[in-house]
């Protein structure tokens, strides 16, 4: 198994959608790392902290896990949707998603400025400057730490 990091804005897709949808696609991700970490690596069962991005404050709000592995994000053929990129076809797909389902919402929001607090966090890759990837990677330490402190 392995854990990952993802990033929503709450405004766009928050932890409270996923917890009231149950599962749901992963979509408009556009950007090559993450697309890459999703299409190659992420399996089902793998669990991720969910990150809710650009908000004030930013921080981990709860769980999901992958529940279907990547696939392609049709998003990306709509004309009308946000996540359009006429570059993609469904004959050559150039995005991918993967489906997620909610495990759990924690009781209080962990920041990203208490994230910075502890030191056992310090390798992760949130913390480090210019991380702005929306998928990356977690150890199943610093997963299992911030995991603690969000049901505290």
């Amino acid at each position: 198994m392995q854990y990952w990091l993802i990033k929503s804005e709450p405004t766009t897709y928050s932890i409270d959608d996923l917890q009231r949808l149950t599962q749901d696609h992963w979509e408009g991700v556009r950007n090559y790392q993450a697309r890459n970490f999703m299409r190659d690596e992420m399996k089902v069962g793998d669990l991720a902290l969910f990150y809710h991005s650009n908000t004030t404050p930013p921080g981990v709000v709860g769980v999901a896990k992958v529940c279907r592995e990547a696939h392609p994000d049709f998003t990306a053929w709509d004309p009308e949707s946000k996540y359009f990129d006429p570059k993609s076809s469904p004959d050559n797909p150039r995005w991918m998603m993967v489906d997620v389902e909610f495990v759990e919402k924690f009781p209080r929001l962990i920041s990203l400025e208490e994230l910075r607090d502890y030191p056992e966090l310090e390798a992760m890759v949130l913390l480090q400057k210019g991380s702005r990837l929306s998928v990356q990677r977690a150890t199943k330490e610093e997963f299992t730490f911030i995991r603690k402190l969000g049901l505290c």
